[in-house]
């Protein structure tokens, strides 16, 4: 893992929101929406969590089901599901979860693959209010998803679009902790390094049992992590670096 690899994990790990990000809010924001964005903002400036113990590190995963794999080409986000995870305890009942209008016509096949109808979407509250609620729940937790890229990407240009907002929250990959016991993963689908640590596979393609499997991956690896001595995220990280 490279010097520019080290400046992204700590970026990752102490995210912070723009700080011009209210001059172009959008006309409708409210002021307990302003509100809520720049307690947030200062929140996150004193986010840090390298050095949080890993059975007590807070994270939140998260899974979005999407129209296609290019937000810059137009494609929009069709479902949100997160959960809350603490060390390697998941938090059933702290978990966030809505359809998205995505106001732009969805193929048949990936209606069929999320098994999502058109007539939950067009009743379906638009992406600004989503992402609005989905960014209270998040606050200024660090983040975690399988395939993060895309999960990242979706939620830059979403945000962007739609409330005028930076979204720099870091993404970490569940590869992350993967990587300490199986350097050469990046990319296996979910299923698959699901069942090879023997989680059960449900419900795939829908955005918050895709989430929850990807909590639960986390989790055990966490655990895993754990056992072989790791403290915290900074001991991690040194490691990787280590072997990159």
């Amino acid at each position: 893992m490279g010097m520019n690899d080290m400046v992204r994990f700590f970026r990752q790990m102490t995210g912070r929101l723009g700080s011009n990000i209210y001059a172009g809010m959008p006309p409708h924001a409210n002021r307990q929406q302003m509100s809520f964005l720049r307690q947030l903002q200062k929140e996150m400036k004193k986010e840090n969590s390298l050095d949080c113990p890993l059975e007590e590190l807070p994270v939140i995963v998260f899974d979005l089901e999407t129209t296609g794999f290019n937000p810059e080409k137009g494609d929009r986000i069709l479902s949100i599901g997160a959960v809350k995870v603490i060390g390697s305890r998941i938090l059933d009942n702290e978990e966030f979860y809505s359809l998205v209008n995505p106001e732009i016509p969805v193929s048949p096949a990936v209606l069929k693959l999320t098994s999502i109808t058109e007539e939950e979407l067009r009743s379906a509250p638009i992406t600004s209010q989503v992402l609005m609620e989905f960014l209270n729940f998040i606050g200024t937790s660090v983040l975690v998803a399988h395939h993060a890229k895309h999960e990242q990407a979706f939620m830059k240009k979403c945000t962007s679009e739609e409330l005028r907002l930076n979204f720099d929250h870091r993404v970490i990959d569940t590869s992350f902790l993967i990587r300490l016991f199986q350097p050469l993963v990046y990319s296996l689908p979910l299923e698959q390094i699901c069942l090879e640590c023997g989680i059960e596979v449900r419900d795939r393609h829908h955005a918050l049992a895709d989430a929850k499997m990807a909590a639960r991956l986390w989790a055990f690896y966490i655990q895993k992590a754990r056992e072989q001595g790791y403290q915290n995220m900074r001991e991690v990280y040194e490691y990787l670096s280590l072997i990159r």
